[in-house]
């Protein structure tokens, strides 16, 4: 129907009333925009300014495109980020050879930066983030994603015109995999399999019969992690279904996963890591760990010897469903849109979803079956494309933070001393004031008050010993001082250090806690009375405590041969870092506790 205004007669419209119409609606126009603008500016109209932002199409005055020069960035979970990377080739060639001709219409090309999928949730709350997608391990972060999304845009009172009432759209899942128990196969065996129905309790009865068992599963900010927490809750509670906070923190629930976590050897980064160490270290480093399924077929198509095997928790599990999501930004523009859309037809489409396969996940595509010829669930034992027999529905995201949080109350809990080089060294740049940030980052991420925390600081010798304290308010704020207190000066007594640290938790700390010592040093040791085999005499009369050892290496001259062997003489890891990354490195090495 039209809006043009005619007479009752059907005469067309007199030119100068049409012209006089004009006028006045354009000086509305006008008025309208100045009035914006003007509260902008009086009332410091951040959500009017970005609502207009929005508003504004996002080409060049001289009537070409933006889109040019830019591209579509996503950011994906470390796990995933190989294969991520094959399916973003294939779609970028086939962009460039098959797409249109106009270049305003043409997709843009597909990049991808690594990313946890938590630093995945706090840079996109930023303004403007470095990626316009996203690609996490579950859905559970987008629901992370945007509850914190909603309590920002509550708490911002000029939020008058919001820019979007969720940061997220157009989510699409790609592919899946299921939460299981990963074995050495000749561990499966001693456990049972593939005879018998193997789940959370028979781990915990092998742990606890077997003191050289060492299993573990990723710390709750990973997603296998999480999956795996939530999946013991349920075991706990009995149920399949329904988990709510009354059930969840039921005491028997409790007793059941604090039976269970009380054998974790320790927790960690995820499964990119733990694949690393593996093939470093096969056997050595663990017996069993909680991944998703794709893990295995990945792990006993790269490597000979021995195998990797599923086991599907008797009691059900839960998966890992790779979702992919847009960013809501006021940044965003047209052809970055587009690319998207035309990402998602790739990824769901049938190329990308049989190369998933290939790969070991489960397709999102159901037609594809698993156990069609040349698909590796057809080709295998060592996974089970029929399992898992259960799975458990997962609870409302209210109960998840319920779980996360009652996790730090049930989990192992942890001794740790940090053992911090404060030798001359140290004062050069700002490697002092770096370490101290690094420091108060790893206290603020330990939680529970279950939890300990000492610190060992070594010049010359040792300068400083604060022993093992609870990490209640009291103690977190007593260790916080020490921390902005430190100071250099001196030689590097490296070995006497941690020979003081081992002495510290052999003697007052607890053998049924997660015990670890972290060192970090800048340079060589040259004053120590003990030497290297005094230390290893030292763990290996204090085996049945299973001391963790973490050693940093911070700048150039830091001694890596030694760091390291003092790492394998604690079953632990050896890590480099500079002044960008010591930070993020000890909140790292704090997920392992």
């Amino acid at each position: 129907m039209s809006n043009t205004t005619q007479s009752p007669l059907n005469l067309p419209p007199d030119p100068r009333q049409q012209r006089r119409q004009r006028s006045l609606a354009m000086m509305l126009v006008g008025l309208g925009l100045a009035c914006l603008l003007l509260g902008a500016l009086i009332y410091g109209g951040r959500a009017a300014l970005r609502w207009l932002d929005q508003r504004v199409p996002d080409r060049p005055l001289d009537g070409g495109t933006t889109s040019d020069a830019q591209e579509l960035v996503i950011a994906v979970s470390p796990a995933m980020k190989p294969t991520f990377d094959q399916l973003v080739q294939q779609f970028n060639d086939r962009a460039r050879t098959e797409g249109p001709e106009a270049p305003e219409e043409r997709p843009l090309s597909v990049r991808t930066i690594e990313l946890s999928p938590d630093k995945m949730v706090e840079q996109s709350l930023d303004a403007d983030p470095a990626f316009q997608a996203l690609a996490p391990d579950s859905s559970l972060w987008f629901h992370q994603l945007e509850q914190r999304w909603q309590a920002t845009l509550e708490a911002d009172e000029s939020s008058v015109i919001p820019i979007a009432h969720r940061r997220t759209s157009d989510p699409v899942r790609y592919a899946v995999s299921p939460i299981v128990v990963v074995a050495w196969e000749s561990v499966a065996r001693e456990l049972g399999w593939p005879f018998e129905p193997l789940g959370w309790q028979q781990i915990q009865q092998k742990a606890t019969r077997d003191p050289a068992f060492k299993w573990n599963h990723p710390s709750t900010i990973n997603a296998s992690g999480m999956l795996a927490t939530l999946a013991e809750f349920y075991a706990g509670a009995g149920i399949t279904r329904g988990l709510t906070e009354a059930t969840a923190t039921a005491p028997e629930t409790l007793e059941y996963v604090r039976a269970v976590e009380s054998t974790v050897r320790f927790y960690g980064e995820g499964e990119a890591v733990i694949l690393e160490r593996l093939r470093a270290e096969g056997r050595d480093f663990l017996d069993a760990f909680v991944a998703q399924e794709q893990v295995v077929i990945a792990w006993n198509q790269e490597q000979s010897g021995d195998r990797l095997v599923a086991i599907y928790p008797a009691e059900g599990t839960l998966w890992a469903d790779h979702p992919l999501a847009l960013l809501e930004l006021p940044t965003l523009n047209e052809a970055q849109q587009r690319t998207y859309r035309a990402f998602v037809s790739y990824i769901t489409g049938d190329d990308a979803q049989r190369l998933l396969l290939a790969q070991g996940y489960r397709p999102a595509d159901l037609s594809l079956a698993l156990d069609s010829p040349g698909s590796p669930f057809a080709e295998t034992d060592a996974v089970d494309w029929r399992q898992p027999q259960t799975t458990l529905q997962m609870p409302s995201q209210q109960v998840v933070e319920v779980v996360q949080n009652v996790w730090w109350y049930t989990k192992r809990p942890t001794n740790v001393i940090l053992v911090v080089d404060t030798s001359g060294s140290m004062q050069d740049g700002d490697k002092m004031v770096r370490t101290k940030e690094a420091l108060l980052a790893f206290l603020d991420n330990i939680r529970g008050d279950r939890d300990q925390v000492g610190l060992i600081e070594f010049g010359t010798g040792v300068k400083r010993v604060e022993p093992l304290r609870p990490v209640t308010d009291e103690g977190r704020a007593h260790l916080e001082n020490v921390i902005r207190a430190l100071s250099p000066s001196g030689n590097t007594a490296l070995l006497d250090a941690v020979w003081e640290a081992h002495r510290q938790i052999t003697e007052t700390g607890d053998p049924e806690a997660i015990n670890a010592i972290v060192v970090m040093t800048d340079g060589l040791e040259n004053a120590s009375n003990r030497t290297r085999f005094d230390l290893q005499r030292a763990f290996d009369d204090s085996v049945e405590r299973r001391i963790v050892v973490f050693t940093i290496g911070f700048g150039r001259d830091a001694d890596r041969r030694l760091l390291q062997e003092i790492a394998e003489t604690g079953g632990g890891q050896f890590r480099l870092a500079d002044e960008t990354d010591i930070e993020e490195l000890y909140r790292t090495i704090s997920t392992y506790f």
